[in-house]
């Protein structure tokens, strides 16, 4: 079982910068691939990041390539979310998961079992 905490969110304008917090709870946490995802009012949630459960592997969505930067401190339970040049199109709730064991991670939600209560994160033009 794991219990996921985000933090870090805020309001900014574009152009700024904001770093995501995920605090986990539970001893399995370095064995799970690990996703951040996100909802817009009205809209489906979307893959935004993943990493592998040894942090070897990410993957990003194409609308965050080069711009966001998905990282753990396994010995820390924690995940991140190195958000840069943000845009007001990346306004949304953020959300972090835990997703397969020993696995690279997904685009998918349905692989991810665990998910924390989200943060807003609101980019102003």
């Amino acid at each position: 079982q794991l219990q996921l905490v985000e933090s870090g969110g805020g309001s900014v304008q574009a152009g700024a910068s904001l770093r995501l917090s995920c605090a986990a709870s539970g001893r399995t946490f370095s064995r799970y691939a690990m996703g951040w995802f996100r909802q817009a009012p009205g809209k489906e949630r979307e893959f935004v990041a993943a990493i592998s459960w040894v942090g070897s592997v990410t993957d990003y969505a194409d609308s965050v390539e080069g711009r966001f930067t998905v990282s753990r401190d396994n010995p820390k339970n924690m995940v991140y979310l190195q958000m840069n040049s943000l845009k007001p199109e990346d306004t949304a709730v953020y959300y972090c998961a835990a997703g397969r064991l020993y696995s690279r991670g997904t685009s998918d939600p349905n692989e991810y079992g665990f998910w924390g209560q989200g943060t807003q994160v609101t980019v102003s033009a």
